[in-house]
């Protein structure tokens, strides 16, 4: 079949339009008049559709003949001049309501030769339109040759639909024996053959359904070895392909792209089977988003989900929706384009050296799954190139070749994905896309534009990432933008293979402390060492290579980028020279490269920021753009709630040159982002100094240590509920002096009762006199005995007491460990010396109303909300990090005001009025006075007293600080004040004794 161009479709157009111009009766002419019709794409009308097809009316009782009825694509109801059209229209509903499901064509036309009425189904439009206007409309009808762009949506129900019949035919052929990789390429290979049937890439559309449909057997038995076949013949350019092919077979593009190159074993079918395949075949494949069916289908192959269960919901963190994904690409690099685009769109000739640079970007996807990123990234390359030749056609100008016109492709586009079956997914899934968007282009050009064969792939490489060098993979100097969605798991949830991964990983750096942190942190190290390279090692390469000049020559154009003649350049300077020329191109190459991945929020919260990104800020990294916690498109089934950010990072030369940093919050995160431009951007994703709080032992400011709660391991044998206490007591009254109130985070919030057998200092005879606390005891040490830790092994030697004891022996301040994200403040408490705090919680002895009013205050709050650690999406509140990394409020020396001062005076006034506000509820647990649906009036009110007056402690003004960010970049610069004082001091110190040791040893 010959492939017609849009101005060839156009006078064919006219020709028809010109033959029947006087044509009236429908019986004598219309069946010509459709195969004269579908003529004028090139498409033999026979081979796809069929007139006077029988199928029952709306009644289900009379039968009715179709026109013309192309499954799955067209029905046409004709009429004689002069005949009512509504008539028709109504005729062809009737016969749309009983077909068969696979059958529904997408569009109804009916006609009397002299007018056409056109409906499209899925758009829900209707174009009427004269005969003499055809030439004019004819694109309308560019679905005939599947021509037409469709409209491709992610939520589209078409990839559910698709991607369950589709998974039906794998659970057959598996079922049947047919698996591993024959089976996922046998898919790949029938997906990329179910789009081209549908978008024109195979030609009428239709041509593989009819195969199946027509050219095999009802029964399947020879489905396998026609596939087989044809297969082949996509494999085999035009000019070698015999001459005796089979009918079925003729007319195929040569496919290449190596998709049909490799020879497996071929598969068996049943009726079922084909069955299943025909159904496949049946669905509007131009529909499909190449950026979600594959992550969808392969949640299926995979074993997560089945095909009777919501995908969508199932998929969950599995998949980046386009909408993250977007979020990334968008400051990345995107944005900045779309802009030059606008700066240039007035200039010819800078249009053509923008469409040239847009050629001239590669990226780099090194956790790719199925593609998404790349499918995305490329659609918006392509999206706007196609901007770029409509500008360029409003200068009035023709292009001659619309082959050469479209310049991005998909070779500018790697990944790295360490599963097979994704990886052939996303090789295909980019093919998919890039034929989407030429069927736009065509559109625009006026030309139809399959780009068959395939000489151009992305480079999807299989392996595992972190064990594959990125540099030889993808050189610098061939890179600009790495991007992505790297694994979420957490360091508990790690599989031994990935703990073995984060191992080699780290053992590459001189990161202290690697144990904590999260999976995707390997990602974070292997790109920083990418772009700053080993130097060292490379220094030492190059002047391994360059010890030759006669090989240098040979290899010179490698190093510098350009043909050189090496021997000349040797001659006129030193081979230093040319290293640090090859070096400062290295450097320049890495430099121009950008990073940015989706990930969970705990790399830039808690203890891995100091692990990590200290590392990393001394590396050179810096972030260039963030966006602040958000959740996850997770409607996964059971499954909690994702909370990530998105970080970009470069090296600090190229990052530090940005008139500004992109900054995007959000208030709600379910809701929309709010951009804003920063100065700075530092690890903890707030405009402030590049800092990182360590693991500090001792509070930063002279204020009072926390301490841990007490640990029982004890089984839950020393702890007894409400119910058991008073059992026991009612029992043997004795026994309440060995019993204490138990404050773990949940009784506390919850005003929930729960003891505990506190028996140190208790004679044992006194507490072994009482056979139920006996019994317990007993239990205690078989549970300890039983464990798998020394330690705890150790400890059955005295399972009267708790296993860590740590009881303050005064008033406390009780801080529970995690606490519910939602709320704006972590309820803080006083607790009696008499009741024994849990190991699920922290203490502040001896800590005065002062400190109670600035640990409650919004200063502190919101310090927590960015530096403290995250357990799902609750808050984890680390002494080491949160509250010894804190700067309390300070006079001129630096130390905390004292109680003399009117500011610690008013905070504590402030916290009182807290704690009577709280006691005017006493029938309210902490939990429901700070649910921000429930928390009171007057407790709010009290609570924004308390935060005037440690603002103004801070030195700041009423109303100075509008958001946590506000407060909490504030609050990190007095923090860099107060650590380099420290730092400062310590050094001081360190000089004076070595001077006093020096003095010594000369005396």
């Amino acid at each position: 079949m010959t492939v017609l161009s849009w101005p060839d479709i156009k006078t064919n157009a006219t020709r028809f339009a010109a033959d029947y111009a006087s044509v009236r009766n429908e019986r004598a002419e219309a069946q010509t008049f459709w195969n004269d019709f579908f003529q004028i794409f090139g498409i033999e009308r026979r081979r796809v559709a069929v007139y006077e097809k029988t199928v029952l009316k709306l009644n289900k009782k009379t039968p009715g003949f179709m026109d013309l009825f192309w499954p799955g694509v067209l029905l046409v109801e004709h009429k004689s001049a002069g005949q009512k059209l509504e008539l028709a229209e109504t005729q062809a509903n009737d016969y749309f309501v009983n077909l068969k499901d696979g059958e529904h064509p997408r569009y109804i036309v009916v006609c009397d030769f002299q007018n056409f009425w056109l409906k499209d189904l899925d758009a829900g439009t209707e174009v009427r339109f004269k005969l003499a206007e055809l030439p004019a409309r004819i694109a309308l009808f560019g679905f005939l040759a599947g021509r037409q762009s469709a409209s491709v949506r992610a939520d589209d129900p078409i990839n559910d639909k698709a991607v369950r019949k589709l998974s039906r035919l794998h659970g057959a052929l598996q079922a049947d024996g047919f698996k591993g990789h024959p089976l996922q390429l046998l898919l790949v290979r029938l997906l990329f053959c179910l789009f081209a049937d549908k978008t024109g890439l195979f030609e009428p559309a239709g041509k593989f359904t009819d195969l199946i449909e027509n050219g095999t057997r009802e029964d399947g038995s020879d489905l396998g070895p026609v596939l087989n076949q044809l297969f082949d013949e996509l494999d085999t350019s035009i000019e070698l392909r015999q001459k005796a092919v089979p009918t079925w077979f003729l007319d195929y593009p040569y496919v290449n792209g190596q998709l049909f190159k490799e020879k497996v074993r071929t598969p068996s079918f049943n009726a079922v089977m084909r069955g299943l395949l025909l159904d496949c075949c049946h669905t509007d494949w131009s529909k499909i988003s190449p950026a979600i069916f594959g992550s969808m289908f392969q949640h299926i192959i995979d074993g997560q989900a089945t095909a009777a269960h919501d995908i969508r919901r199932e998929l969950g963190a599995h998949y980046t929706s386009e909408e993250n994904i977007l979020k990334l690409i968008g400051p990345l690099f995107l944005d900045a384009l779309k802009a030059e685009f606008l700066a240039v769109k007035s200039s010819q000739k800078k249009l053509f050296e923008f469409q040239k640079k847009l050629r001239g970007l590669r990226f780099l996807d090194p956790a790719c799954g199925c593609g998404n990123f790349l499918v995305i990234t490329y659609r918006e390359l392509r999206l706007l190139e196609l901007a770029v030749l409509r500008a360029v056609q409003g200068f009035g100008t023709r292009i001659a070749d619309p082959f050469k016109a479209v310049m991005v492709d998909v070779d500018q586009f790697n990944g790295i994905e360490i599963e097979e079956f994704p990886a052939l997914v996303a090789q295909v899934a980019m093919w998919l896309v890039d034929h989407q968007m030429n069927v736009q282009a065509g559109e625009l050009l006026q030309q139809w534009l399959p780009r068959l064969p395939l000489n151009r792939s992305a480079n999807i490489r299989i392996g595992n990432a972190l064990e594959i060098d990125w540099a030889d993979f993808c050189p610098p100097e061939h890179l600009n933008y790495i991007l992505g969605n790297p694994p979420f798991i957490g360091k508990q949830n790690q599989k031994e293979s990935q703990k073995e991964d984060m191992a080699r990983v780290l053992a590459a750096t001189d990161i202290h402390g690697g144990g904590v942190l999260d999976y995707v942190a390997a990602w974070y190290i292997k790109a920083t060492q990418y772009l700053v390279g080993n130097r060292a090692a490379q220094a030492d390469e190059r002047r391994r290579l360059f010890a030759d000049a006669a090989f240098a020559q040979a290899k010179q154009a490698d190093f510098l980028n350009e043909p050189v003649d090496a021997g000349a350049l040797i001659a006129r300077k030193s081979i230093d020279d040319i290293f640090q020329l090859a070096e400062q191109q290295d450097e320049a190459a890495r430099q121009k490269i950008g990073v940015a991945f989706v990930s969970t929020n705990s790399i830039c919260q808690g203890e891995q920021v100091g692990v990590l990104w200290s590392w990393m800020l001394k590396e050179g990294m810096r972030v260039e753009f963030a966006h602040r916690t958000f959740s996850w498109s997770n409607d996964a089934s059971g499954e909690a709630a994702v909370h990530c950010v998105i970080v970009g990072f470069g090296l600090a030369e190229r990052v530090e040159k940005l008139p500004a940093r992109r900054l995007f919050d959000y208030a709600d995160v379910d809701g929309l982002p709010v951009e804003s431009c920063v100065a700075r951007l530092n690890p903890y994703l707030v405009d402030a100094p590049d800092v990182v709080l360590p693991n500090r032992r001792n509070p930063l400011c002279n204020v009072p240590p926390t301490i841990y709660g007490s640990k029982p391991a004890d089984g839950g044998h020393l702890i007894l509920s409400d119910d058991e206490y008073v059992a026991l007591v009612e029992a043997h009254p004795e026994a309440k002096s060995l019993l204490r109130p138990l404050a773990s985070a949940e009784e506390f919030l919850h005003n929930k009762m729960r003891w505990c057998l506190w028996l140190q200092g208790i004679s044992p005879a006194q507490w072994a006199a009482i056979r139920a606390v006996k019994d317990r005891v007993e239990e205690v040490a078989r549970f300890r005995a039983a464990s798998t830790k020394a330690q705890t092994r150790e400890l059955a030697l005295t399972p009267a007491l708790f296993a860590e004891i740590r009881q303050p022996t005064s008033k406390y301040i009780l801080l529970p460990l995690h606490s519910s994200e939602r709320r704006r403040f972590i309820p803080f408490g006083y607790c009696e010396p008499d009741v024994i705090l849990h190991n699920s919680c922290s203490a502040i002895p001896d800590a005065s109303l002062f400190h109670f009013g600035v640990l409650l205050s919004t200063m502190h709050n919101a310090w927590i909300r960015y530096t403290c650690g995250r357990l799902k999406s609750d808050y984890r509140y680390s002494a080491s990090i949160v509250y010894n990394n804190f700067p309390w409020p300070s006079s001129d020396t630096n130390e905390p005001i004292g109680s003399d001062n009117k500011a610690y005076q008013a905070i504590e006034i402030g916290a009182q009025g807290v704690l009577d506000a709280r006691a005017a509820h006493p029938g309210s647990s902490l939990a429901v006075l700070y649910d921000p649906t429930t928390m009171p009036p007057d407790l709010t009110r009290a609570h924004q007293l308390l935060d005037q007056a440690v603002d103004k402690a801070y030195g700041a003004k009423k109303g100075a600080f509008k958001t946590d960010a506000n407060r909490v970049a504030f609050l990190f610069e007095r923090y860099q004040v107060l650590a380099d004082r420290i730092s400062a001091e310590a050094k001081a110190q360190s000089e004076t004794e070595d001077d006093d040791e020096s003095g010594g040893s000369e005396a």
